[in-house]
């Protein structure tokens, strides 16, 4: 994530520049009854999306046009959105992000029949024809994590026996990227065999959002194109009326220093402090102490993903005992593990913000929650990779 600290710096000059983020009323015939969290920011639909259950979901998105951090970066001689050999298909793990991208990107989501049989297994046919086509899957291998990476699989193989031309899979959230590397004997290194599993299934592109190690970007033998959601909550947080002089980012661990200094340089240069901790097991933390000033300062601790919450939450007791004024969480993954939303609905945080990579279930939302859409940021990057633009614009840093 460091490498793209320079690309951006020019789109963040001031962090009270004016956002394009907005919050949004719901139209009159949205049902009133449906518990939303209180800052989140909704798009007017005229009608719910349905799927599965049947149970009406409104996704929680930004304004339908571009953000701030890429209106100036449309490409409009070199790129010609010809969609007729684009098909895009949802899986079932995030049909809300699916299709808040379709619409960004002026597209229906292709037919696909999805189910499981009784004993669980996974059926899929695709309803319509993708021979020579570009085919995006859209499919976070969120929890239950085995559910729906083998879901993937399965559709990955229906579109390669269709005789799809290209196959890309985009992954908002990629499942066993914490398991990376071996830590102890005798251990597995499920990230790699994961890439592995892609690639035999007939993939020939991955898109993933913020994978928690970029070394696992080398376990793939095909192109992964890495796109960072940082831009989304900075564009968030430049709308919020905080003196710049009394920031202070602070990375929850020591491995989240490069992520979290990155960050700093695109919020005017903040300056930077870090929890040390010390790991007794898997999803246990003990904070340790704090290494920088975050007396009378606004805190913002940015990590890829919150799981368990038990990182940043002792993270955020920690900073408050060091004078630490309000203390934000930011957040791309929203994991949410029991017992996160206790941790962190606790008042430990003036505000939760993570994005939409994950779903975030309505019994999980709690009045700090915030979250962001990233549907703009990877319709755009689905546009590019489709028409062999670069990702890599200012100030669209992919």
């Amino acid at each position: 994530m460091a490498a793209s600290s320079s690309s951006m710096s020019s789109s963040f000059s001031s962090l009270f520049s004016r956002s394009s983020v907005s919050h949004r009323t719901l139209l009159p015939n949205d049902s009133a009854s449906r518990i939303y969290a209180p800052n989140s920011v909704k798009c007017g639909m005229p009608e719910p999306i349905k799927y599965g259950n049947g149970k009406p979901i409104i996704p929680i998105v930004n304004e339908p046009t571009l953000t701030k951090f890429l209106e100036s970066a449309r490409l409009e001689k070199s790129v010609n959105r010809d969609s007729s050999r684009l098909k895009l298909f949802s899986g079932t793990a995030n049909p809300a992000l699916s299709q808040e991208i379709a619409w960004y990107m002026g597209l229906e989501l292709g037919k696909i029949n999805i189910k499981r049989f009784a004993d669980g297994e996974v059926y899929v046919q695709l309803g319509e024809s993708v021979r020579g086509c570009d085919v995006f899957l859209l499919q976070p291998t969120c929890p239950p994590v085995n559910e729906n990476f083998m879901e993937l699989q399965i559709v990955i193989d229906a579109c390669r026996r269709a005789s799809a031309k290209n196959i890309t899979a985009v992954i908002p959230y990629f499942g066993y990227a914490r398991a990376d590397r071996k830590t102890q004997g005798r251990e597995s290194i499920a990230a790699k065999l994961v890439a592995n599993l892609i690639t035999i299934a007939g993939a020939d592109r991955v898109l993933a959002c913020d994978i928690h190690s970029g070394q696992s970007i080398g376990y793939f033998d095909i192109p992964v194109d890495h796109v960072y959601c940082e831009p989304v909550i900075l564009d968030y947080l430049a709308s919020k009326t905080i003196c710049s002089d009394d920031l202070v980012v602070v990375s929850p661990d020591v491995g989240g220093v490069a992520r979290a200094r990155a960050f700093a340089k695109k919020l005017s240069d903040a300056p930077l402090a870090i929890v040390d901790k010390r790991r007794h097991g898997h999803n246990v933390a003990e904070v340790m102490n704090l290494i920088g000033d975050v007396k009378g300062k606004v805190a913002v601790m940015v990590d890829d993903m919150i799981d368990t919450a038990g990182t940043i939450s002792k993270g955020a007791a920690l900073l408050h005992q060091e004078g630490a004024r309000e203390v934000y969480a930011c957040s791309t993954h929203a994991v949410f593990s029991p017992p996160a939303i206790e941790r962190l609905s606790n008042g430990l945080f003036q505000e939760v913000i993570v994005t939409n990579t994950i779903p975030v279930a309505e019994k999980n939302y709690f009045p700090q929650l915030t979250v962001l859409s990233v549907a703009n940021l990877l319709g755009e990057t689905i546009w590019r990779v489709h028409d062999d633009c670069s990702l890599s614009l200012e100030p669209l840093s992919l």
